[in-house]
């Protein structure tokens, strides 16, 4: 099940990636303003990855520690797409899956790949 996709932005490659706020409802934060995330990303690999709801009349929740690391393994750049998905691992131990896509031009029709590792154009 998908919880959210979103186009980056400059924002969301250099300091923290933002995402909506009905999407927490799906996230436990056991009365705590984080929680952290295990997330099994393209490769089979577990990250945690820190979700913060910021302080305040408006809970807009962000990605925080481990998503910049993220970004930068990825290669990541304004434009690409993160895809968050509900997906129990019970043998890595994760509850979610993360994507990474790009948008790709293949025979004159624009389509998303996925990312699955840096690279260097």
């Amino acid at each position: 099940m998908e919880i959210f996709s979103k186009e980056l932005k400059d924002t969301d490659v250099r300091v923290r990636f933002s995402f909506p706020t009905h999407c927490l409802e799906h996230l436990d934060f056991a009365g705590n303003n984080f929680v952290d995330l295990r997330v099994k990303d393209s490769r089979g690999e577990l990250r945690v990855i820190r979700c913060l709801k910021r302080n305040g009349d408006y809970d807009k929740p962000v990605l925080s520690r481990g998503w910049l690391k993220f970004v930068a393994d990825y290669g990541l750049r304004v434009g690409d797409k993160a895809v968050l998905l509900r997906e129990d691992d019970h043998n890595l131990g994760s509850q979610f899956r993360i994507e990474a896509q790009r948008r790709i031009v293949l025979l004159g029709r624009e389509a998303w790949g996925e990312v699955t590792r840096a690279t260097n154009y």
